[in-house]
Formats: C-alpha cells, sequence, structure tokens
C-alpha cells in the first residue's frame, strides 16, 4: 500500500472513530507497527492528528477567547438557550455551567421565575443580577479562558449540593469517546457536577458533533438529552439513536 493510500486511510478512520489504535491498523492493514507509527509522526508534524500514546487523536483547534466565543452562532444559541429556560419550572434547583450558549439560558430565563440556580462562572451569575431566582457562586481558582471556578475547593463545594436540572458544556462529542473539553481541571469539574443532577442536558451547535478534545467527561449514555439547532441534519444525529437519550431541537 502506498505512503498517500495509508494516509487517507489513517485519515478517513480517525473522522470516523475519533481515534487511531496503531497495533490495531497495522494488524488490519498487515503492515508492521512501526510504518504505522512513522505516518502518525508525519501527519502530526504536519499538523493533521495529535500523536497520543500508543496512536493518534483528531487535532481539535484551539476555541477563541471567551469574548470572541460570545459573537459566534449568536442567533443559533439564542434559540438553544431560549428552549433550554422553557424546560425550568418554579421551585427547581439548576445548575448551569459555563459557556456562551449557557450564558443565553440566564438570559432567557424570566425575571420573576422563582427557582435556584447555581454556577461556577461569575460571567453567568452576573446575568442573573435583576432576576428574583436564588443564585448561588461556587468559587475556585479562575480558569479564564472560559470563565469558570476550577480546581479541588470548587469540587468539594459541589460535593454538597443536589440539582434537577444540569446544563453541561462541552466542546466536542462523539459517539464513542462521548463528551469531552480542552481542559484537565475543567472536565474533572464538569464530573463532578454531573454525579449530583438528576438530569443532564448539553446545548449542542452542529460543529461539535463527531469531534473529540482531550479530556473525557462523559459517556453520551450518561446524558439525558442533547439541545440541537432545528436545521441539524438527521445524518449528523444518526449515531447516537442507540444512546436512548432525548433529542430537542430548538
Amino acid at each position: 500500500m502506498l505512503t498517500t493510500q495509508r494516509r487517507a486511510l489513517i485519515s478517513a478512520r480517525l473522522a470516523r472513530d475519533g481515534e487511531i489504535v496503531a497495533k490495531r491498523m497495522a494488524d488490519e492493514l498487515s503492515l508492521s507497527e512501526d510504518t504505522i507509527r512513522r505516518d502518525l509522526r508525519e501527519m502530526a508534524a504536519e499538523g493533521l492528528l495529535k500523536r497520543v500514546h500508543g496512536g493518534a487523536l483528531p487535532l481539535v483547534p484551539p476555541l477563541p477567547n471567551f469574548a470572541a466565543r460570545q459573537e459566534i452562532a449568536g442567533d443559533v444559541k439564542r434559540r438553544l438557550g431560549r428552549n433550554a429556560a422553557a424546560m425550568i419550572e418554579a421551585g427547581q434547583t439548576i445548575f448551569l455551567d459555563g459557556g456562551t450558549s449557557n450564558a443565553e439560558i440566564a438570559r432567557a430565563l424570566p425575571r420573576e421565575l422563582q427557582i435556584t440556580v447555581i454556577t461556577h462562572s461569575p460571567t453567568i451569575a452576573a446575568e442573573l443580577e435583576r432576576h428574583e431566582a436564588e443564585v448561588i457562586l461556587i468559587g475556585g481558582r479562575l480558569y479564564k479562558h472560559s470563565m469558570v471556578a476550577t480546581g479541588a475547593a470548587t469540587i468539594a463545594a459541589i460535593a454538597g449540593i443536589r440539582v434537577d436540572l444540569f446544563f453541561l458544556g462541552v466542546t466536542a462529542i462523539h459517539p464513542a469517546h462521548g463528551v469531552s473539553t480542552g481542559d484537565f481541571e475543567e472536565a474533572a469539574v464538569k464530573r463532578a457536577i454531573l454525579k449530583q443532577a438528576a438530569d443532564t442536558y448539553v446545548l449542542a451547535t452542529d460543529e461539535k458533533f463527531g469531534a473529540v478534545s482531550p479530556h473525557r467527561v462523559a459517556d453520551i449514555v450518561d446524558l439525558t438529552g442533547f439541545i440541537v439547532p432545528e436545521e441539524t441534519g438527521a445524518e449528523t444525529l444518526a449515531p447516537y439513536a442507540d444512546a436512548d437519550i432525548a433529542i430537542v431541537r430548538a
């Protein structure tokens, strides 16, 4: 098999499976593992994938900062936020994760709605300044990229709460590798919140599907559902049909 053919196959398999295991691919193609590892090294050097021990992962481009992300797909995120806000009932306790989509939930909440909102995002807490909702802001080390608190103090505080609804923010969604994000400590905080939530929904714009970020948060089956744009194609959602989770279109 020519080098160009191997590399094309590696790229296609990476897009489909979200990972390459060098030994497995070498056995499949009846090639030496060294040959596959060399291909992966060269492709990583060209910025086509990310080398990890034993194989490779898709290369996820760095996210723009929080202020810049607020300008991306603003209309779509507002639709998702309004739909999520409509799911919240008086008397509930909800946790709003950080992120620009979840900020739209806070903006869409009726000001008179009597609920408790817990968040580790000072940006989201500030959105609720004029609301009647009780707001509990969890502290810790501020991860400025996402404007959320992280660290041991954050996780310890989360362990003492229970919430009806958790709106989880992630950067990538993959049928085999679950939902993931780009920061190690932020992923740990998300996992801690998920354990304390009765139901967990992800506001999911189309570019997140089929992607894998470095730090896993949860499997797809750990979620209650996705809130997706109305125009999201059936082929995008098809890999998640067997997960038995809700797909809410907004």
